[in-house]
């Protein structure tokens, strides 16, 4: 005799939409502790809820809390799945459909799978994408009055950048994408996101460091000036020697007085990672003392007083002393 659960389980197959409604909306909690019981019938009831997500909310919020496990067998049924994929493409970027958050939130998840490298390739592009994480989505030209989504067009949009950090910590093709100048519209598309690290959102900046973190960043100022964005967060309001200030760059100078430093110690360590990255090669070394990165660092080291980033120093082979040495 199946369980009260299993015959839940089974109503997502009823060919009655409110009794599969009813039947999404009491999953969603046993989504997050028991993930078993979508699995059986060979991954019957997710194979459901891949069809169910074009119209009910509650199906995506299953199949986030489904992906966010370590599942290795339900992320590749959902990520392996194009026309899947494409379904939640076209609802993200689709200006009426009012769940674009929960859809970036599990394309973010499905990120993890090897196979979403496919996402440059695929039926739209990913320059569609990361042109929805940046300007947000145009309004609906029928719509009678505004939406959330037309008020605030990037609110939905934040887990994008988690999908940016999984695919360019995992695919070479992705890194290169970002580091690439781009036929459409000209323009290198890591410089349309560096500009996230001081953002409101702590979901963007978060994804947005660990992008950066990702590439083989090179200081070429030519193609994108990323210093100031990975140096603006680890600042605050301190005051500086006049000979400190006239050697950093301009974008640093003459900060307003209420300036905050990045509240996130992940944040913070994730930037200085990349920032002794960059110092790996002599080149960069030499770009970073003449713009007058030390004195942030040393401001940092001094006040910031955490574990992490001192970890962070220690991993690099970096002592407290050494610090002028590096930067």
């Amino acid at each position: 005799m199946p369980t009260e659960l299993e015959e839940l389980v089974e109503f997502l197959h009823h060919g009655n939409t409110q009794i599969r409604q009813i039947a999404c909306e009491h999953l969603v909690g046993y989504s997050a502790s028991n993930a078993a019981i979508f699995k059986r019938d060979q991954l019957g009831p997710i194979t459901d809820l891949k069809l169910l997500v074009r119209d009910y909310t509650n199906a995506l919020t299953i199949l986030i809390n489904l992906s966010s496990s370590q599942d290795e067998e339900v992320l590749k049924t959902l990520a392996e799945d194009d026309a899947f994929l494409i379904t939640l493409l076209r609802k993200v970027t689709n200006p009426k459909d009012p769940n674009a958050g929960l859809t970036s939130q599990l394309l973010a998840n499905l990120s993890k799978s090897p196979s979403l490298e496919r996402l440059l390739k695929i039926e739209l592009p990913a320059t569609a994408l990361l042109d929805l994480f940046v300007s947000g989505r145009k309004p609906s030209s029928s719509s009678t009055k505004p939406s959330d989504t037309e008020t605030d067009p990037d609110a939905h949009f934040d887990y994008l950048s988690y999908l940016l950090a999984n695919l360019s910590a995992a695919h070479a093709s992705v890194r290169s994408f970002l580091l690439t100048r781009q036929t459409y519209d000209g323009i290198v598309p890591l410089s349309k996101i560096v500009v996230f690290t001081t953002h409101a959102s702590l979901i963007r900046r978060r994804g947005v460091a660990s992008t950066l973190k990702n590439l083989d960043l090179l200081l070429d100022e030519d193609k994108v000036k990323i210093l100031p964005y990975l140096l603006l967060p680890l600042m605050g309001n301190e005051e500086y020697s006049a000979e400190e200030t006239d050697e950093m760059l301009e974008e640093l100078q003459l900060l307003p007085e209420d300036k905050q430093r990045e509240p996130d110690q992940g944040v913070i360590v994730t930037l200085v990672e990349t920032l002794l990255l960059l110092t790996t090669p002599r080149e960069g070394r030499e770009v970073l003392r003449r713009s007058g990165v030390y004195p942030v660092i040393r401001m940092l080291h001094e006040k910031v007083a955490s574990e992490q980033v001192r970890e962070v120093y220690k991993e690099g082979g970096v002592k407290d002393r050494e610090i002028e040495e590096v930067f």
